[in-house]
Formats: C-alpha cells, structure tokens, sequence
C-alpha cells in the first residue's frame, strides 16, 4: 500500500488552486455522465482554462480535444488525470516532457512510478484526490455543513 499523504498535502493542494490557471485533462470525457465531463464542466464554469486530451473526440465542452499533451499548443499549469493507473507513467513522462507545472490525478488513480516521474521533472504531485472537490472545500463552494446552495430551507426528507 502506499503512503498518499504525502500527496495530499492541504497547503500544496490550496497553492495549486490559487496559481493554476490552465488545466490539460487526460481522459476528459465527451459524456454528460462521466465524472470527467462533471469535473471538466465545472472547473470551465469556475475560470479555469480547460484543455481535453483525448484522441477520440474532436472536440469537448465546446473546446478543441487534442490527442496527447504534446499535441497541446498551449502552456499547461496542471495536467489533471482521468485515466487508468497503468496509464500514469507515460503520462508523467509527457507532463514532463512539455514543461507542465504539476500532475493531479483523481480518485484511484494511484501509481507510485508515475508520481516519481513526475517529482524527479519537477512537477508537483497531489495524488487520489478530485480536483472539483478540492477546489468547492477550499475555494468557498462547501462549508462544514456541506455545499453551499445559498438556500434556506426548511424541508426535511427522508429518514429523520
């Protein structure tokens, strides 16, 4: 098992979403029901920069899907991954190889190899974590009753 704390730090995740700007993610999805395309949704929605990598989608969330991050013409800050955890090496390795700034992969999305490509090229690591969950605790979007829906209510459903 590996230790993921260290890949989960509460302050490197925070100084991530305060300075990243522009977000490649690997296996964004062009399907409304995929966690990626939810994910990739909101992020766009929240003013990020939103760049898909997938090879069998021309475009997705309106915006032109390249086929690998060095297909990318852009400048990437963060390459968010949404793929299998076998995948993650070469994708460190491509993150890499274009500069990118740090490397964030979803939940289960675990691979130690891929982690220390990414380390030994310098790029920041946050690991098992998702990148709208993260953003909605840390950017006000969730308080420490939940989301905030800017609602009052006072309904109560199901088992009280």
């Amino acid at each position: 098992m590996t230790d993921l704390t260290r890949y989960q730090n509460p302050s490197t995740i925070q100084q991530l979403l305060y300075t990243t700007k522009t977000i490649a993610i690997v296996g964004l999805s062009n399907n409304p029901l995929r966690a990626s395309y939810f994910v990739g949704y909101y992020l766009k929605r929240h003013g990020f920069q939103v760049i898909p990598v997938n090879p069998r989608e021309p475009e997705i969330l309106g915006e032109t899907s390249y086929p690998s991050l060095a297909d990318v013409p852009a400048p990437i800050d963060l390459v968010n991954v949404f793929r299998a955890p076998s995948a993650l090496p070469q994708i460190a390795q491509d993150a890499v190889a274009i500069s990118a700034k740090s490397l964030w992969t979803q939940f289960g999305v675990i691979n130690t190899e891929g982690a220390r490509i990414a380390e030994e090229g310098g790029l920041t690591v946050v690991m098992d974590r998702c990148l709208k969950v993260e953003h909605a605790r840390y950017a006000g979007r969730m308080h420490w009753l939940g989301f905030n829906t800017q609602r009052i209510t006072s309904v109560r459903t199901g088992l009280q």
